[in-house]
């Protein structure tokens, strides 16, 4: 090959490079994501997006940082410890009240996984107003007035749940609070029965949860960065439950050690069996999608219960449609 034919191959190559990797010749933009609790499947799209490159070819270099129940994410966020946070509406939207402008971005969660557990013969939640119900300190400000309205429960039935099923277990008058893709795999383990489990979201449980917040700061700094992160995310969940989830599991158990494979694969069937990623308004408007009228029913139940002051909050401020109105990450 000739000198000039080869620089025009070097120049070719150098090109296209450039066409696969955007971040190549500028150093990608350092993004950190705080979870919400320990690394688990309900945390995977975002694993997966780091694990496959989506996220360097987002032109981010992310830092996922595990959180935990003694930490408050939203108070490190508004330090500027993180960019965004994994969030929850109910207490999105509450923040407001206390001066913290957090703002919802996108929800990975279409359904809320909290669900309240019974024992076999329990076969709907009505059958629960004479039992003995373990909540705990996080639901009792958020789902159990719902519930007390709904279906009738009382104060005087309820009891603190510390994250122990061994009372649970040991009486058959007890029910407990849970996540889906975790507490019913450890009864199934430990018990050996298969417990009843009533979604909340199927009984009218209205908020999204798993969500991208971020502090109104950083979307007014790094609008494209968030952008970018939203959409990377979003492809990270439909890569991670339509495809290959073990580069998101590797880096799952390498932050958190004590997962397992087999409460990793019971988490990612849950999450599939109940169209909590990939159902609801995402099955027609894309993974990560949020609605006006879902926003407006969350809050509107949290003003009926006494959860929020609508006077002190404008719903409007909580949430934004900009970063996934148009992103169509289809499942």
């Amino acid at each position: 090959m000739s000198p000039r034919r080869s620089r025009l191959a070097c120049a070719a190559l150098l090109g296209l490079g450039a066409w696969l990797s955007p971040t190549l010749g500028h150093t990608a933009d350092k993004f950190v994501y705080l979870t919400n609790w320990y690394a688990q499947a309900e945390h995977g799209g975002f694993y997966q997006a780091q694990a496959t490159g989506l996220y360097q070819r987002a032109g981010l270099d992310v830092s996922i940082k595990m959180g935990g129940p003694q930490i408050n994410i939203m108070q490190l966020m508004m330090a500027g410890q993180a960019d965004c946070v994994m969030g929850y509406d109910v207490q999105t939207i509450q923040a407001w009240e206390h001066g913290i402008q957090a703002v919802t971005v996108a929800a990975a969660f279409q359904k809320d996984p909290v669900i309240l557990i019974a024992h076999p013969h329990i076969k709907k939640l009505a059958d629960l107003k004479d039992k003995t119900l373990m909540i705990g300190s996080a639901g009792m400000v958020t789902y159990w007035p719902w519930l007390k309205s709904r279906f009738g429960f009382t104060d005087a039935q309820m009891r603190p749940y510390n994250y122990n099923i061994q009372p649970f277990l040991a009486d058959k008058n007890i029910a407990q609070q849970g996540y889906l893709a975790s507490e019913p795999y450890s009864i199934e383990q430990q018990g050996h029965f298969k417990p009843s489990v009533f979604l909340l979201w199927n009984e009218g449980w209205p908020p999204y949860a798993t969500t991208v917040v971020c502090s109104t700061q950083t979307i007014k700094t790094k609008p494209r960065q968030v952008a970018a992160f939203v959409k990377a995310s979003m492809e990270g969940w439909k890569s991670y439950l339509g495809g290959n989830p073990a580069p998101a599991n590797a880096l799952i158990k390498r932050d958190n050690p004590n997962m397992t494979d087999d409460l990793l694969a019971y988490g990612i069937g849950k999450l599939k069996e109940a169209g909590v990623v990939l159902g609801g308004d995402a099955a027609t408007q894309g993974i990560g999608t949020i609605t006006d009228a879902r926003m407006q029913a969350t809050f509107d139940m949290l003003v009926k219960h006494k959860l929020v002051d609508p006077k002190k909050v404008n719903l409007k401020d909580t949430y934004t449609t900009r970063f996934v109105k148009d992103l169509k990450v289809m499942p």
